[in-house]
């Protein structure tokens, strides 16, 4: 077969307080994050948004010791998956791909050509497939394999999503029966799955598939779980003033609490590492929230890290993914899949996520509106904490 390599991607984080602007820059330069009708000004534009914000996020990421886990725990994840390959028979070496912060994807393909990889299983940490996430990695990845003819003799296939995987679904059964069975009355308690939301347009406009993938796969977890408890699935992390998917979860919190829900179990859905927004934003956020709302009980589902049954059922995905068929970055693009990734709309420039899709026909207007905003320091943009 070969020398085998997995890449497994995944966001990346800020590992020290001096890394979040850098790590905000290369975030908001990401046309899937912003678009703006002159790509000339997309890095300019990142560096006047990350200057802007960087004392907050690094204000957050104190709370949380200073700087992200994500690093460590993706390459603690990829030492156990090597191991488990190693004992199933598949001598596999694994490399880590981030899209926003080191160890970069463009670091990996180094990384890769080097070894001599000749069968890659390309991986994303993401369960559920969205554009903004494995769509955006996707997109870099058959980037750097159309630039570089080395990269082409590499017989590559992809995983979009596997959420629906009996290994994944039944190790997030495992995690949440154990929080529940830690409670007096474990039957009682609301188990509250919160997932990172995207915006509205995302699903509707451009097919993304990430809402439908997250309602089945909490409807398999608590299958799974086959326990009596109600449940809530709710997004968090939401960013500007356009229409984001529903329910949010402080709202969602607040709604419990009117009903007299005591003991809230949550379950952080769309995350397989401990990172900012299960740490700070589930920990500390949605926590006080849910205690000012008379919430007595506020109890944490650990993410997945290095759980053996998920690391097994990594294991198997690559080795099931060795002898199918490959997915190619071209399968991504067919038309049934109704994602538009490939390439970007012109006529959906404008900001996502962080502000409506601009009309073509207004897009200068709102261009002009922007640099005015710049440069007189007032302006919507600075009432949502944009800039």
């Amino acid at each position: 077969m070969g020398r085998v390599g997995v890449l497994l991607l995944n966001l990346g984080g800020p590992e020290k307080l001096e890394d979040v602007q850098p790590f905000l820059f290369n975030l908001f330069s990401d046309p899937e994050i912003i678009r703006i009708p002159f790509p000339i000004l997309q890095k300019p534009l990142a560096w006047f948004i990350s200057s802007r914000r960087v004392k907050t996020s690094q204000a957050n990421y104190q709370e949380i010791g200073g700087g992200s886990p994500l690093r460590r725990i993706t390459e603690e994840q990829g030492a156990e998956l090597k191991k488990t390959l190693i004992e199933k028979g598949e001598d596999a070496e694994v490399y880590i791909g981030m899209r926003y912060w080191h160890p970069f994807t463009e670091e990996a393909i180094a990384s890769i050509k080097r070894d001599g990889i000749e069968k890659l299983v390309i991986l994303p940490l993401y369960p559920q497939y969205s554009i903004s996430t494995s769509g955006s990695s996707f997109r870099l990845l058959e980037k750097i394999w159309q630039e570089d003819s080395q990269l082409t003799p590499i017989d590559y296939t992809l995983i979009e999503s596997w959420y629906a995987r009996p290994g994944y679904v039944n190790s997030m059964a495992d995690l949440i029966r154990t929080e529940l069975d830690k409670l007096p009355n474990p039957d009682k308690a609301h188990v509250f799955f919160s997932a990172h939301g995207v915006p509205v347009s995302y699903v509707e406009e451009f097919g993304d598939p990430y809402q439908k993938e997250i309602e089945h796969c909490t409807d398999l977890i608590m299958q799974a779980l086959d326990r009596p408890n109600e449940f809530t699935l709710a997004y968090q992390s939401r960013v500007g003033p356009i229409e984001w998917l529903q329910p949010y979860t402080e709202d969602a919190i607040s709604s419990l609490a009117k009903k007299g829900v005591e003991d809230l179990v949550v379950v952080p859905i769309s995350f397989v590492s401990e990172h900012i927004e299960t740490l700070q934003e589930i920990d500390i956020e949605y926590r006080e929230i849910a205690e000012e709302e008379g919430i007595e009980g506020f109890h944490r589902v650990p993410a997945l890290d290095t759980y053996p049954r998920f690391i097994a059922d990594l294991a198997d995905m690559v080795e099931e993914a060795l002898v199918q068929d490959p997915v190619r970055f071209s399968d991504l693009a067919k038309p049934e899949k109704k994602v538009k990734i490939y390439p970007q709309d012109k006529s959906a420039w404008g900001m996502t996520p962080v502000a409506e899709v601009w009309n073509g026909r207004l897009a200068m207007l709102g261009f002009l509106a922007l640099l005015a905003e710049i440069f007189t320091g007032h302006g919507p943009l600075h009432l949502i904490g944009l800039l």
